[in-house]
């Protein structure tokens, strides 16, 4: 009579120690992290690294408990399209999605798998988020928003003569659209004229330098993937017309550009891989609120200045983080 309980009570211990087991299980699978640039560059490269070392320093490790696959759409925003609906037929735990295109590809092709987006400058006009606040959705990430107040006073340090601002930009790329939009505003207010040059494609990049030569003093170079893509084509520019090239992403100056006051991508990188882990460790990516980073450092380059018709002043090379040699 009392073999019934007896079975019965082995079934609950039996029961009892496999959930933990399956539970632990659970928990042991790997994470899979897809992650897409719109091209390959040295900023959005950084970007990309500093998210998988910021996976790693939270115990996911590619080869044990991490499965990251990385692929570049190439400066192509159809492929960029086809990697994020690849992505998402792959069923990953988030999708992380760098620059603007990419972003908004990975944005329109799922609704449930999470989204971090890094090196987006302005989330909101991208429409890939409601508002700088937690909105719902299956959508968070890191700004590159540029202070463009401080990139125009670097311009009138480099130099001071200054009146017309040229600046090159993909006319149809959002990030680069709401950079434009508002440096424009950010001109006038400090008594400067703005010129532009398109690059819809990265081809163009050289042809739109050259647009500007006889017509602006300065040539900016935004944080745009065709500029930074074709960064080379503007120094040469530069150099032949003696017009100096200042930066919003201090990887350029290494590359022949006079100065720079951006942001470290690989610190970029780190902050969107804390957004990750959030969400590998199960926050809705929708309850957290769109960042930006105000880390930003300043690089200037002596000898592509001399190249390019400036002398930079000796404060400005001694509150500089680096000074680089071209």
């Amino acid at each position: 009579m009392q073999q019934p309980f007896i079975r019965a009570a082995l079934a609950t211990l039996t029961l009892a120690a496999v959930l933990p087991l399956t539970a632990q299980a659970a928990d042991a699978a790997p994470k899979r992290v897809a992650v897409t640039a719109i091209v390959e560059h040295p900023a959005l490269d950084a970007a990309r690294d500093g998210v998988r070392d910021e996976l790693k320093a939270a115990g996911y490790e590619v080869g044990k408990n991490l499965s990251f696959e990385y692929q570049s759409a190439q400066g192509n925003t159809g492929t960029a399209a086809q990697i994020a609906r690849k992505f998402v037929g792959a069923r990953p735990d988030a999708i992380v999605a760098i620059a603007t295109p990419s972003a908004q590809a990975a944005v329109a092709a799922t609704r449930d798998i999470p989204v971090v987006f890094s090196a987006v400058t302005d989330p909101v006009a991208a429409r890939l988020v409601k508002s700088w606040q937690p909105a719902g959705g299956n959508v968070t990430g890191v700004s590159d928003a540029s202070p463009l107040d401080k990139h125009l006073e670097l311009i009138k340090r480099v130099r001071p003569e200054v009146k017309k601002v040229g600046v090159i930009y993909n006319p149809g790329e959002a990030n680069s659209v709401a950079i434009v939009e508002a440096l424009k505003k950010a001109c006038a207010a400090a008594g400067l004229t703005l010129v532009e040059g398109a690059a819809p494609r990265t081809v163009d990049v050289p042809g739109a330098a050259q647009s500007l030569v006889g017509k602006a003093d300065v040539i900016y170079a935004p944080t745009d993937n065709n500029v930074m893509s074709a960064f080379e084509g503007i120094v040469k520019v530069a150099q032949q017309a003696k017009l100096p090239v200042v930066a919003a992403d201090t990887d350029a100056v290494k590359r022949g550009a006079v100065a720079a006051l951006g942001l470290n991508y690989y610190d970029l990188g780190r902050q969107t891989g804390k957004l990750v882990v959030r969400v590998l460790h199960g926050e809705k990516p929708g309850a957290i609120a769109a960042q930006t980073s105000q880390q930003f450092e300043l690089h200037v380059n002596p000898d592509a200045a001399r190249k390019q018709g400036v002398t930079l002043p000796e404060d400005l090379l001694k509150t500089a983080k680096l000074v680089a040699q071209q």
